[in-house]
């Protein structure tokens, strides 16, 4: 059994990215939108900051009161998709309970949608003629890239079917030839699903959902869940210590997906500064 370190690719991920920029000696921006104080997206925000002072890229914070409207909200995603320097936009969610976030995403200009969140670029990822790629399923795919695994062929089993990870999950592994089965909380028999996969990616947000009954011997498993268990320590949807003896790769929580979801975000951003230069 081989861990996948999550932290080291995108480590290299970030390298690469800081070297093109000074390379070509680039100005890139990305602006982040944070409405209200919610704990956990303060803490990812401050970690995109971070991220991006790595990479060399400018970011622009706008921090906004819980009670800001959505009018205010849209008028100042206008601004930043009119403003020159920002290249990427990016509204952390989740918003307060007033404010639409769907019609927030589709405000933002799908040129500097580093989320990939807009229903354009959705649509894109679809037919296979993508610029951006969600942050967590292009993150997902770089850690199996890492191993050196070949996806062309093989099963490969997604748990979860949600817009951010789950289907576009399924589409990139479908875009490299793969199998692909989606499983969520309706599907029958789901050990014995999940069970055929070489690749095994749990985006289900259950503490030990994924047991080694639900396991091919030599699997490679990638755990996308962001949990708190009993003991409020932080785990992901696999019952590690059982699991992992099977995989042929397994990633950890956290340390896994998690510092490759930041990388690609600033992936994205510099996408996108290429984008907007040729445009």
């Amino acid at each position: 059994m081989n861990i996948i370190d999550g932290k080291a690719v995108s480590a290299e991920v970030k390298a690469k990215i800081r070297e093109e920029i000074e390379r070509d000696k680039l100005e890139v921006g990305l602006a982040v939108i944070i409405v209200g104080n919610d704990q956990a997206s303060r803490v990812y925000v401050n970690n995109k900051k971070k991220a991006c002072e790595v990479c060399g890229i400018k970011s622009y914070e706008y921090a906004l009161p819980e009670d800001t409207t959505e009018q205010e909200l849209l008028e100042l995603v206008n601004t930043l998709n009119n403003d020159g320097k920002v290249n990427g936009i990016l509204c952390q969610l989740p918003l307060p309970k007033h404010l639409n976030e769907e019609r927030v995403i589709e405000s933002i200009s799908p040129l500097k949608d580093v989320d990939a969140f807009h229903a354009v670029n959705v649509g894109k990822i679809m037919i296979g003629n993508y610029a951006f790629l969600p942050c967590t399923p292009a993150g997902v795919m770089e850690l199996i890239h890492s191993t050196g695994t070949e996806v062309s062929g093989k099963e490969c089993v997604v748990i979860g079917r949600s817009n951010i990870v789950g289907k576009p999950m399924a589409m990139l592994l479908l875009h490299e030839n793969a199998t692909v089965t989606i499983c969520h909380s309706r599907t029958k028999n789901l050990a014995e699903v999940c069970r055929r996969a070489d690749i095994l990616v749990s985006a289900v947000g259950r503490a030990d959902f994924v047991t080694a009954d639900m396991v091919k011997d030599g699997a490679v498993v990638i755990d996308v869940g962001m949990n708190r268990n009993a003991e409020n320590k932080l785990c992901g949807d696999v019952k590690y210590d059982e699991v992992a003896p099977k995989c042929s790769y397994i990633t950890p929580v956290p340390g896994g997906v998690g510092p490759m979801t930041i990388a690609m975000l600033m992936k994205n951003t510099l996408m996108a500064k290429k984008l907007q230069s040729n445009a």
